[in-house]
C-alpha cells in the first residue's frame, strides 16, 4: 500500500501517544490528593509508581522474548481501550469503595500500564512500518506528541483542580479516560502495516555485529531515559522545595515548560533535523552541563534555567535513538523495539529512583549532581558508537 493509504493510521498512532500521556503525568498531580482524601500513605503512592514502571518493564521483556506469538495488529487496535479501561478503574472504585481506594487505584495502574508498555513497545514500529518520505519526521512527530500530552494534562489538571476542587478528581480523571477511545476507533478503521517479527534481511543478516549495534543502542536510549525522566519527575519538586517556587507556579514552569521544550524540539528535528548521531552527542553534553549546572549553582535564575534547558537537550535522546537503530540496523521488527523500550523504561525507573534517595538522605541539590552521571556516560557511549558505526564505513545502514 502507499504512505496515502496509511494516513489515517498514522493519525491514530499520533493520537494514541498523546493520549498515553496521561497515565504518567496525571496521577503525580493527585498524589496529594490521595494522601489527604484516603489516607494513603507516600511509601504506598510511590509503590503506584514503581508498579507503573515494572508493569512496563514486564511487558516489554514479554515482546522482546514472544513478538512472534503475538497478532501485533489486533494488540495495537485494542491497546487505546485498555488505557480507557485502566483509567475508569482509577476514577470509579475509589468513589464506590472508597474504604478500599487504594486497591483501586493499585489496580487501574497495572491495568493503564500495560496499555502504556504496549504503546511503547508497539507504536514506533508501527510509524517505522508505515512508508514514508521521510521516517525521522514520524518518529520525531509521534514523540513530540507525547510531550505535548504531557503539556495539556498538567495545565488542564491543575486548572480544574484550581477552579473545581481537588476533591471532584475522579471526574478529571474520566475526562482523560474517554480520550484513548478516539484513538480505538482511528485505529478499527484503518489498514495495519506489516511487522510481525523480523523481515526476510534482517533475519539474514544477524550477526554478532549487528548484536553490538542493538545493544549500544539499548545502552543509549537507557542513559537517554535517565537524563530526561530524572528531571521531568522532579524539576516540579525541585522549583519548590530547592528554588521556594509556588507549587501551582512550579507545576506550570516545570513540567508544563519542560515538557512543551521537549515538544518544540522534537518538531523541529522532524523538519529541519539533520545526523541523529550528532544531535544525540549534543544532546548529552548538553544535558549534562545543566544538571551540572542545577547540582552546582547557588544562585536560582541559573539553576532554574538549568532546570528547564534540560528539557530541550533531553528531548530526543529517547525518539532518536530509536531513528539511530532504524537507520543502523534495519528491519530490526518488533523484539528489538521491545528490548529498546525496556531500556528505556528501566532508566526512567532508575534515574527518578536515584535522585529520590539522594533527595532523603542529602538533598535535591546533591541528586541533580548525582544524576548528571547519566549523561556524562551518554557522551563516552556515543563516542564509541559513532566509532563502531563509522567503522562499518556508514552513515545509513550497512548491519
Amino acid at each position: 500500500m502507499s504512505a496515502t493509504n496509511f494516513k489515517r493510521t498514522k493519525f491514530a498512532c499520533y493520537a494514541a501517544y498523546f493520549t498515553m500521556s496521561s497515565v504518567f503525568s496525571l496521577p503525580p498531580l493527585l498524589f496529594v490528593t490521595f494522601h489527604e482524601m484516603y489516607g494513603v500513605s507516600w511509601t504506598l503512592l510511590g509503590t503506584l509508581v514503581l508498579t507503573n514502571f515494572c508493569t512496563q518493564l514486564a511487558v516489554d521483556l514479554i515482546f522482546t522474548v514472544f513478538s512472534k506469538k503475538f497478532n501485533v495488529q489486533k494488540i495495537v487496535r485494542i491497546m487505546p481501550l485498555i488505557t480507557s479501561l485502566g483509567l475508569l478503574i482509577y476514577a470509579v472504585f475509589p468513589m464506590v469503595l472508597p474504604d478500599l481506594a487504594y486497591l483501586g487505584l493499585l489496580i487501574g495502574t497495572v491495568v493503564f500500564s500495560v496499555s502504556a508498555g504496549l504503546s511503547e513497545v508497539l507504536l514506533s514500529p508501527t510509524i517505522a512500518a508505515i512508508p514514508s518520505d521521510n521516517p525521522q519526521r514520524d518518529m520525531s512527530m509521534l514523540h513530540s506528541l507525547y510531550a505535548f500530552g504531557v503539556f495539556t494534562v498538567v495545565v488542564i489538571g491543575t486548572l480544574f483542580i484550581k477552579f473545581f476542587g481537588a476533591e471532584n478528581w475522579m471526574y478529571l480523571t474520566m475526562f482523560f479516560a474517554l480520550l484513548p477511545v478516539i484513538a480505538a476507533v482511528l485505529f478499527i478503521l484503518s489498514p495495519m502495516p506489516d511487522m510481525n517479527g523480523e523481515s526476510t534481511a534482517a533475519a539474514a543478516g544477524k550477526s554478532r555485529k549487528r548484536t553490538i549495534g542493538i545493544a549500544l543502542c539499548v545502552g543509549c536510549i537507557f542513559l537517554g531515559s535517565c537524563a530526561e525522566n530524572a528531571m521531568s519527575n522532579w524539576i516540579s519538586g525541585y522549583m519548590e522545595a530547592q528554588l521556594n517556587i509556588d507549587k501551582a507556579f512550579g507545576d506550570i514552569l516545570g513540567m508544563a515548560v519542560f515538557a512543551v521544550l521537549l515538544g518544540i524540539t522534537r518538531i523541529s528535528y522532524a523538519k529541519w533535523g539533520k545526523n541523529i548521531s550528532k544531535m544525540l552527542l549534543a544532546g548529552m553534553i548538553g544535558a549534562a552541563v545543566c544538571y551540572l549546572v542545577a547540582g552546582l549553582s547557588t544562585h536560582v535564575v541559573p539553576a532554574f534555567i538549568a532546570c528547564i534547558l534540560t528539557g530541550i537537550f533531553t528531548s530526543m535522546l529517547w525518539p532518536g535513538t530509536l531513528i539511530l537503530m532504524e537507520e543502523k540496523v534495519p528491519g530490526a521488527g518488533v523484539a528489538s523495539y521491545a528490548l529498546m523500550a525496556a531500556g528505556g523504561d528501566l532508566g526512567a525507573s532508575v534515574a527518578p529512583q536515584l535522585l529520590g534517595v539522594m533527595a532523603d538522605n542529602v538533598s535535591l541539590q546533591a541528586g541533580m549532581l548525582v544524576c548528571s552521571v547519566f549523561p556524562i556516560l551518554g557522551i563516552v557511549l556515543m563516542a564509541v558508537i559513532m566509532w563502531f558505526f563509522r567503522r562499518k564505513n556508514t552513515e545509513t545502514a550497512v548491519l
